[in-house]
């Protein structure tokens, strides 16, 4: 049993220390592409508050166009002597600005919505990622544990080391309550994506 703890925990250890590697390296490389990601969406979430507050301007603004030019025009379609056809063209030109205002307006608001949306979704995947620095913690608790129970095994004279003393040495170096969780085998379910709330940096 000797022999075969220490020559598989090693192969374990070092199975343990590349994936622990390749996937801070994957998710390093990931955070790297959003973090440039980022400088545009703000961007964007700027150019689309701008295009609407200058929509919304009451003086010079889109959205009070409508409303000057009626009050423009408004004394030139109420003169008696005014033509048929000459008030009938202002009231095309008021409906063609109505029409240009509203469509502007509505060309606005998806915008607006979806960099808010995007810029959301980006933030949900920043905080999935951020579970990396959790398994990167736990998986070199894990390896670390191994190392030691080799180097035990090896200086060895025969007798074998206390389990709890060894688990309770083991559980003073969690650094999050799922770990005492499962630690201890409250846990009921071992769900890949995380339930926990707690995000914590490591």
């Amino acid at each position: 049993m000797l022999a075969l703890c220490a020559g598989l925990l090693p192969v374990w250890g070092r199975h343990l220390a590349v994936s622990r590697a390749q996937s801070e390296a994957a998710v390093s490389e990931m955070l790297q592409a959003f973090s440039d990601i980022g400088p545009h969406i703000n961007m964007a979430e700027r150019q689309s508050q701008q295009i609407n507050d200058a929509l919304a301007q009451p003086i010079g603004g889109v959205t009070g166009l409508a409303s000057a030019c009626e009050q423009v025009l408004s004394p030139v379609r109420a003169d008696p002597n005014l033509s048929a056809a000459s008030a009938a063209a202002i009231d095309q030109v008021l409906v063609m600005v109505r029409h240009a205002v509203g469509a502007l307006e509505q060309v606005a608001r998806p915008f607006q919505h979806e960099t808010q949306m995007v810029a959301a979704q980006v933030d949900r995947m920043y905080m999935g990622f951020q579970y990396q620095d959790r398994i990167s913690q736990m998986m070199a608790l894990l390896e670390g544990d191994m190392v030691k129970l080799q180097q035990t095994l090896q200086a060895s004279d025969g007798s074998a080391p206390d389990l709890a003393v060894w688990l309770a040495q083991l559980e003073g170096q969690y650094a999050m309550r799922e770990q005492h969780e499962h630690h201890s085998g409250m846990a009921e379910n071992v769900n890949a994506s995380g339930d926990s709330t707690e995000t914590t940096f490591f």
